[in-house]
């Protein structure tokens, strides 16, 4: 059994209120070193197999049409 990582996140060109609201938080706290925060999703799919180039493929075809909404979000998958 393996495990593959499918991180997916807003566009860049995609406003973000969950990370505004988060880096608007993180200055309340005392914290204004931070200057951006984009919100995103972190998928940990468990496998029957090796994390191989063929389940890496439909892993991928798994996340475009299921875990990512391509119009706003892009994603990025790999095996841990």
């Amino acid at each position: 059994m393996a495990r593959v990582i499918v991180e997916v996140m807003l566009k860049p060109e995609i406003h973000d209120p969950q990370g505004e609201a988060v880096l608007s938080a993180s200055h309340r706290l005392g914290f204004g070193n931070v200057t951006g925060v984009r919100q995103g999703k972190r998928f940990e799919l468990e496998v029957d197999g090796p994390a191989d180039d063929a389940a890496l493929a439909a892993m991928e075809e798994l996340a475009r049409e299921l875990l990512a909404n391509p119009v706003i979000e892009e994603f990025s998958l790999r095996p841990a």
